[in-house]
């Protein structure tokens, strides 16, 4: 199916191999070698999280299974905490238990924003590290105040915890607290960034933090089969995507803003969180998953234009969506977007 139009980040429209090939060689330094690329990018990210070191990684779900790992080496704990929907519990198939023999201790509720009152108030056994992700994702992206964010790394420190940052959307995330991106990784012992969502590369994750975790870090990288021979097209498309993109998170934040209000007002979903804390959230629609997502596919078919990546079943007869803003959502306006959601949803209803 042939995509001319997407609201959706992540849709091959802007990710087809000639595509990204042409983008990309318009970027290449004259001269330079792969590990030129690759040594570049680790500097870059490393200052720009503040960090002392920064190691590349082939995917994110390698990278965060290894920080964790390593965490509990050095601490001699066997566990970590986190929220109860974290990636590496949902995404992951039990990698960090079945691969590196860690417990998964979950802290908070699954519907809500995790807390300093979560920690304090849960039964828990010394955990290697504590890992928050900012923004929270599955429940659309909310996140915490700074001061509360201060004090849930302070509460795992005092306990001998280690905290690591699942920053996969932390370019996303820094708008909303107005910081540089070195001072909120700051707070962590350990952080991750994703170089393909909001950065729009091929693939890969970056992991950065002190020079003796970085060490280990490379050998579990080689242990995992991760030490690629050539993973310069990762690193040449996330230096691309931090020439082109961070500066643009306040301006995907905004657009999602009125995207959001747009289509609160017009009573087409409920928002949250409302207003968006960063450039993604998700819709409640009243409609069922399967029926939106047939809708969503007969608007391709028909127009090439694709509104959804898909619809996520909730409760009988409603269900959520995922909106992300960037290069692609900024195309359209808070105006044709209601007027898609209403569309999606006229036609869901007429399928049920």
């Amino acid at each position: 199916m042939d995509i001319q139009r997407t609201l959706v980040s992540h849709a091959p429209s802007r990710r087809r191999p000639q595509v990204v090939l042409r983008r990309l060689l318009d970027t290449v330094p004259e001269h330079a070698t792969g590990a030129e690329l690759v040594a570049e990018l680790e500097r870059r990210v490393a200052e720009l999280l503040g960090k002392p070191r920064a190691l590349l990684f082939p995917t994110g779900t390698m990278t965060q299974q290894v920080a964790l790992r390593v965490h509990a080496e050095r601490t001699g704990r066997r566990s970590f905490l986190a929220h109860p929907t974290n990636h590496l519990e949902l995404w992951e198939k039990h990698g960090y238990a079945d691969v590196h023999g860690l417990r998964f201790q979950p802290v908070g509720e699954p519907h809500s924003l995790l807390t300093l009152d979560d920690l304090t108030g849960a039964t828990i056994e010394p955990a290697a590290a504590l890992l928050l992700e900012l923004p929270q994702r599955e429940i659309g992206g909310p996140l915490p105040t700074w001061d509360d964010l201060v004090a849930q790394v302070d509460w795992a420190h005092a306990h001998g915890a280690a905290t690591h940052l699942d920053g996969a959307r932390l370019w996303e995330a820094q708008p909303f607290y107005g910081r540089p991106h070195a001072e909120i990784a700051a707070l962590f012992d350990t952080a991750y960034v994703s170089l393909y969502k909001g950065l729009g590369g091929i693939s890969g994750g970056m992991l950065a933090g002190p020079a003796e975790v970085i060490d280990a870090a490379v050998v579990w990288r080689r242990r995992l089969g991760g030490d690629l021979p050539d993973p310069w097209p990762f690193a040449l498309a996330g230096l691309a995507g931090l020439d082109e993109r961070v500066t643009r998170m306040a301006d995907y934040r905004d657009h999602a803003v009125a995207i959001a209000s747009a289509l609160s007002a017009a009573g087409i979903a409920e928002v949250y969180p409302d207003p968006p804390c960063t450039a993604m959230f998700h819709l409640s629609l009243p409609v069922a998953a399967a029926d939106l997502d047939r809708a969503n596919q007969d608007i391709m078919a028909e127009r090439g234009l694709q509104v959804i990546s898909r619809a996520q079943p909730r409760h009988p007869g409603r269900c959520t969506v995922e909106v992300t803003v960037s290069e692609n959502a900024m195309e359209f306006t808070p105006d044709e977007v209601v007027a898609l959601y209403r569309e999606l949803l006229e036609r869901a209803a007429g399928q049920s």
